[in-house]
C-alpha cells in the first residue's frame, strides 16, 4: 500500500506565515508579546525540571495577587498603606523628635555659657551657636525620627515584595503618560528624599524617561516638607477633631496632597514626553518576586545605615552653613529693618498675587537649602528675633499664624506651594551629578517652580473672584 507524503514546507514560509499576524502589532505591543512568549516558555520548561516545594502554597499567593495586583482593589490597597504609612510616621515621630529638640536646645545654653566665659564676640556666637548649629539641630531633630520610622516601613515592603506589585499597578498609568513603570519606584522613594529619588532613577534604562523620573520626582512631597504640610493641615484642617481622630485626619489630608502631587507627575510625565522628551515608553519586565518574610536585621541596616543617615547627613551639610547666612540676614539692619524684611517687602505683591505674603515666599526662598528650615525661618520673621524659634506646640504656632493674617486661603496655597515649587539645593546638585547637565539641573528647578506659581495664582483669583476669600 502506497502511502502519499506530504511535501515539507519551505521554511522560511513558514516563519513569514507565522509573523503574519503580528505586521499591524505596534512596537510596543510587539515588545509586550515577545515578553509574555519569553516568560511562557520558561515557565513550561521550569515546570517540567523543577520540583516545587511543597511548603510553599501557590494558591495563596495567587490569591494574594488577586487582591494586591488587581485593577479593583490595588489601588484602594495602596492609598490605605499610603495613609497607614503616614499616620504611623506622624503619631510615632511626635515624641522622639521632641526629645532630641530638648536635648540639642539644652545643649546649645552650654555652648552659649562656654562662649560667654571664652569672651567670644556676639558675632562670633550668632553665627555658630545661633545660626550653624541651631539650624543643624532643627533639622536633625526634624528630619530624623520621621526617617527612621519611614524608611524601614518602606524597606519593610520592599522585603515583603508589595512594592513589584505598586509599580505593576501604576504601569499603566505610566504608560499612558509615555514614562517607565519603574519610575513609580523612584518616586516612592521621593517620599523620604527627593534627592535619593533622584539618584534611584538609574534603575532606568532609556536616558529619555531617565530625564522625566528626574524633572518630575520634586513633585512627590520629601521628609523635609512633611512638618509644614503636617503643621498647616493639623491647624486648618484637624484643628477642631477629637484628639483620638486627629492623626489618622491629618494623615488623610496629608495623603489628599500626595495624590495630587502624583497627579502632577503623571501631567508633567505626558507634557514632558510630548515636547522636550518626545519618544516611546519602553516596556517594563516584571517579574513579580513571591511574597517572604522579611529579614529585619537587613531592613534595619539598609532603611537606617544606607537611607536614613545618608540622607541626613547630605542635608545637615547643606543647612549648617546655609543656618550662617540665615543668622546674618536677620541680624543685619538698613534703617529699621533687617535684610529679610526687606526682601519680604520687595516680594509682597507677587507674595499677594499667588495668595500668600512676602514672609511666607522670603522664607521659601531662604529654605532653598534644606525645606525643614522654612517654618522657623517664618517664624523668626514674623516675631523679628534674630534666630530661629522652636515652638511648643500647634496652638501656639497657629495663634501666630492667624495673628499674622492667616485665612484658609493662605494655608491652601501654602500647602499647594510647599507641594509644587523648587526643589532642594540637595536635590538640584544630585540632578546635576546624575545629568551632568546645567541645562537640566535649571528644567528641574524651573519647571515646578513656574507650576507652583501658577496654580496658586489660579486658585487665589478664582477664590477672589467667586467672593470665597
Amino acid at each position: 500500500m502506497r502511502t502519499a507524503l506530504n511535501k515539507p514546507a519551505d521554511p522560511l514560509s513558514q516563519i513569514y506565515a507565522d509573523l503574519e499576524p503580528l505586521r499591524h502589532t505596534s512596537g510596543h505591543q510587539l515588545a509586550d508579546r515577545m515578553v509574555a512568549d519569553i516568560f511562557a516558555n520558561a515557565h513550561l520548561i521550569a515546570s517540567q525540571v523543577i520540583q516545587q516545594d511543597p511548603l510553599r502554597n501557590p494558591r495563596r499567593r495567587s490569591r494574594l495577587d488577586q487582591l494586591t495586583a488587581s485593577r479593583l482593589f490595588g489601588y484602594p490597597l495602596m492609598l490605605l498603606l499610603l495613609v497607614g504609612i503616614f499616620w504611623l510616621t506622624i503619631s510615632g515621630s511626635n515624641l522622639p523628635s521632641e526629645m532630641l529638640s530638648r536635648f540639642f536646645f539644652r545643649f546649645q545654653d552650654i555652648l552659649s555659657q562656654w562662649f560667654q566665659a571664652g569672651g567670644a564676640p556676639l558675632w562670633l556666637h550668632g553665627i555658630l551657636v545661633l545660626g550653624i548649629y541651631r539650624t543643624s539641630a532643627w533639622v536633625i531633630s526634624v528630619m530624623l525620627p520621621p526617617m527612621a520610622i519611614f524608611f524601614p516601613l518602606f524597606t519593610l515592603l520592599e522585603d515583603l515584595g508589595y512594592l513589584p506589585r505598586i509599580a505593576f499597578n501604576l504601569d499603566s498609568l505610566f504608560k499612558k503618560a509615555n514614562a517607565c513603570g519603574k519610575q513609580c519606584l523612584t518616586m516612592c522613594m521621593g517620599f523620604g528624599c527627593n534627592a535619593a529619588g533622584v539618584v534611584s532613577s538609574r534603575i532606568i534604562d532609556s536616558p529619555r524617561e531617565r530625564l522625566i523620573a528626574i524633572l518630575t520626582n520634586n513633585f512627590v512631597p520629601c521628609n523635609g516638607r512633611f512638618p509644614t504640610l503636617i503643621a498647616i493641615t493639623a491647624i486648618f484642617t484637624a484643628g477642631s477633631a477629637a484628639f483620638a481622630w486627629r492623626h489618622l485626619l491629618t494623615a488623610a489630608a496629608i495623603a489628599l496632597v500626595i495624590c495630587l502631587g502624583i497627579a502632577f507627575t503623571f501631567a508633567v510625565s505626558w507634557g514632558l514626553s510630548r515636547t522636550l522628551l518626545k519618544g516611546e515608553p519602553s516596556s517594563l519586565v516584571l517579574e513579580l518576586p513571591p511574597y517572604r518574610l522579611p529579614k529585619f536585621g537587613a531592613v534595619l541596616y539598609r532603611s537606617l545605615i544606607d537611607r536614613t543617615f545618608f540622607v541626613l547627613r547630605r542635608a545637615v551639610v547643606v543647612a549648617a552653613p546655609a543656618g550662617a547666612v540665615i543668622w546674618a540676614l536677620s541680624n543685619i539692619y538698613l534703617g529699621e529693618l533687617n535684610l529679610i524684611a526687606h526682601g519680604a517687602a520687595f516680594l509682597e505683591p507677587l507674595a499677594r498675587l499667588i495668595g500668600l505674603d512676602g514672609f511666607i515666599l522670603m522664607a521659601f526662598i531662604l529654605g532653598l537649602p534644606a525645606n525643614e528650615i522654612v517654618i522657623p525661618i517664618l517664624l523668626m520673621s514674623y516675631l523679628s528675633t534674630g534666630s530661629m524659634l522652636e515652638i511648643d506646640s500647634l496652638a501656639e504656632l497657629g495663634t501666630i499664624l492667624f495673628a499674622h493674617g492667616w485665612t484658609w486661603l493662605t494655608a491652601v496655597n501654602v500647602l499647594l506651594f510647599s507641594l509644587l515649587h523648587w526643589p532642594c539645593s540637595t536635590a538640584l546638585l544630585s540632578a546635576y551629578k546624575e545629568t551632568g547637565s546645567k541645562k537640566w539641573t535649571l528644567l528641574a528647578f524651573a519647571i515646578p517652580t513656574f507650576i507652583a506659581f501658577s496654580v496658586c495664582f489660579f486658585v487665589t483669583q478664582a477664590a477672589r473672584l467667586l467672593g470665597w476669600a
